[in-house]
């Protein structure tokens, strides 16, 4: 299988109202619009595939660039890998969430995230936050530096409302996903959250909603599942 051959097999599967769907969410062409369900029939045949993701990437096309990240080994994904994936990405939803997810899978999700969040670039910096969402939901609590992730929530509870539009969603999500995987950070999480109050993000022609953190970390305490890791932060 080629990325050739998987492109012009994506562009057969590609749906008018989807694609319709995936621009009003800020997908920017080209597009075919195929849906996740189909991509990841794809997935299954081709299973994890380094050089395939890497080529179907480069295509430029957001069905291609979102099956790479499906297929995509993290393991075999350098620091260089991953900056080239962020920094060609057509789409906000490959900033946050494909090559986040594939870096925090990896070994160099740390000190990207790290490198990330001091950019002053919306969409890196945006990449470093969920990164490190990413990282806390599937990492062990000893392979983490719990120390520096409660400075980091801290750092977002005072500086988050003056941050770009985006910066504040995946800002809030980290709080979120600190408070609901580390058992250690919940306490300071949520008074975090608390003095954040209500977080303000222009979610586009969507009805897309910002979750409210201390509402979504009770949520979370009440069904008993603080602390329960993912299995792989890519769905």
């Amino acid at each position: 299988m080629t990325a050739d051959q998987i492109v012009a097999e994506l562009k057969t599967l590609g749906k008018a109202s989807y694609k319709k769907v995936m621009l009003n969410h800020g997908v920017n062409e080209p597009l075919f619009g195929v849906k996740i369900e189909d991509l990841k029939k794809i997935q299954k045949r081709a299973k994890k595939d380094h050089r395939l993701a890497l080529d179907l990437y480069d295509t430029g096309i957001y069905d291609a660039m979102y099956l790479a990240g499906l297929i995509a080994d993290a393991s075999k994904m350098t620091k260089a890998d991953l900056r080239r994936w962020l920094a060609g990405a057509t789409s906000d939803a490959l900033c946050a969430y494909t090559v986040p997810a594939i870096a925090a899978e990896g070994k160099h999700g740390w000190a990207l995230a790290r490198e990330w969040i001091e950019s002053e670039e919306e969409r890196v910096a945006t990449a470093g936050w969920t990164t490190l969402s990413s990282l806390v939901s599937i990492k062990e609590d000893a392979e983490l530096d719990v120390a520096e992730l409660k400075r980091l929530i801290g750092r977002a509870r005072k500086a988050i409302h003056d941050q770009p539009n985006k910066v504040r969603y995946a800002m809030n999500g980290f709080v979120i996903a600190a408070g609901s995987f580390v058992p250690a950070l919940t306490e300071v999480a949520l008074e975090a959250a608390e003095a954040i109050g209500r977080v303000t993000v222009d979610m586009g022609n969507t009805a897309c909603k910002v979750p409210y953190a201390p509402e979504y970390i009770r949520k979370v305490q009440k069904r008993g599942a603080i602390g329960k890791k993912r299995k792989a932060a890519r769905c």
